[in-house]
């Protein structure tokens, strides 16, 4: 049977046998008025005070928003609460829109007008965050760590944080603090919060939270300077609210992962010999650095020693000019990637995940994007279609392999029994 997975702006089928198992999120209606129930939230929070009780004419707001990475509908959350924010005096003179890059890139002039509407981009004044301006102020310590955070959040009157709650491969989950840490941190503190015993920490894993050693880091860093009201979404696959959860942390948080982890996590009764696994198409599947997170989903339903099938467009390359790039070009083997000796550094965290996939199956990528030099380079295997390497690594098993399908890639998170 054809399965359609999630690549690039669109879809690529792939043929798999007709007992594989398609695993997909359940897909949530998109809520009729997501502006109205967005300002009911902000007037009536789950947890702390409302936003009239917080903003006054004159108060200096900042508005945290995730970056090009992150399929955020912005253009759909930002203006119901730019428009409260305005009821109540403070307009766009007031407002700093801040967009949580972490250590990603900026995004180009009609990347952020896209990201957030062009209306917006025109009327606020935007800053993008940048991990290695010196632009910071530190808040406090950590684990013996100083946090230091952008100093548009650290100053504002009010802090405000946006963003989208999904599972995440060694958070547990995205939105809620993780705007903050590492959204709009200093580079030393996100390294400490993705230092390698933390990464390699087995708690360090989707949907936990509680026991997680990057989740503790990233709350308690938040703590030190913590918004006054986030603002989290669940979306569906096309990319529409299906709910808000609107108030202090970590409350709200909370209450958005319980809703996630409801749709979001399937069983399955055995780990398969094969997994498909996209990184759910753009903007998640931009890079290879971004598609460690689809692998991440299919380590956790593939047999040790099996075939992760893995289809990511990486239209930014890897990219060539980031850390993550280098470091996988140093590595000799793909165990180096995995070295618990090896000290933190910009993007060492997704290599390091990188090489606890690749201890477990061989990876096999298709992408448009990357030369098949550059897969091998990052101890991949190049594909020039998905359908005949699934195929072939069946016709190696004698046709009996078991085959496991992760049309969303990470959007899903699969556990087996055994």
């Amino acid at each position: 049977m054809q399965v359609e997975v999630a690549y690039g702006a669109g879809h690529i089928s792939v043929d798999v046998p007709g007992d594989a198992r398609v695993i997909r999120p359940v897909d949530r209606p998109g809520v009729l008025d997501p502006a109205r129930l967005i300002t009911a939230g902000l007037r009536r929070p789950l947890v702390g005070r409302a936003l009239p009780e917080l903003v006054s004419p004159g108060t200096r707001v900042v508005v945290v928003f995730p970056d090009i990475t992150r399929p955020m509908p912005n253009p759909v959350v930002l203006p119901p609460l730019l428009a409260e924010l305005e009821r109540l005096g403070a307009g766009p003179g007031q407002v700093t829109l801040l967009c949580s890059t972490g250590t990603h890139r900026p995004a180009t002039p009609a990347e952020l007008a896209d990201l957030v509407s062009p209306d917006i981009a025109g009327t606020y004044r935007i800053h993008q965050h940048d991990a290695t301006d010196g632009d910071h102020i530190q808040v406090g310590v950590v684990e013996g760590t100083p946090v230091r955070l952008d100093r548009r959040y650290v100053q504002a009157d009010v802090r405000i944080v946006t963003g989208f709650v999904e599972p995440h491969f060694f958070a547990g989950f995205s939105g809620g603090p993780k705007a903050v840490c590492p959204g709009v941190a200093a580079l030393e503190t996100i390294l400490a919060a993705h230092s390698p015993a933390r990464i390699l920490d087995p708690r360090a894993t989707w949907t936990e939270l509680d026991a997680n050693p990057v989740h503790r880091f990233v709350t308690q860093a938040t703590a030190l300077c913590p918004p006054d009201l986030s603002l989290d979404v669940a979306i569906n696959g096309a990319r529409e609210v299906t709910a808000a959860f609107i108030g202090a942390l970590p409350g709200a948080h909370r209450q958005a992962c319980e809703f996630v982890r409801a749709t979001a996590v399937h069983g399955l009764p055995a780990r398969c010999d094969v997994v498909v696994s996209s990184n759910a198409g753009l903007p998640l599947d931009r890079n290879l650095y971004q598609a460690v997170k689809g692998m991440a989903a299919a380590e956790r339903v593939v047999r040790p020693g099996g075939d992760i099938v893995m289809v990511a467009s990486c239209v930014d390359g890897v990219p060539a000019d980031g850390a993550f790039a280098r470091i996988l070009a140093a590595a000799p083997t793909a165990a180096t990637l995995t070295d618990p000796r090896v000290a933190a550094s910009l993007d060492t965290w997704q290599a390091q995940v990188l090489g606890r996939i690749l201890a477990t199956a061989t990876v096999h990528l298709f992408s448009d994007g990357l030369r098949p030099d550059q897969i091998r380079a990052a101890h991949l295997r190049p594909v020039a279609d998905p359908s005949v390497t699934v195929a072939e690594l069946l016709a190696g098993r004698g046709g009996r392999g078991t085959v496991c399908v992760l049309p969303d890639g990470p959007l899903t998170v699969a556990t087996a029994d055994h």
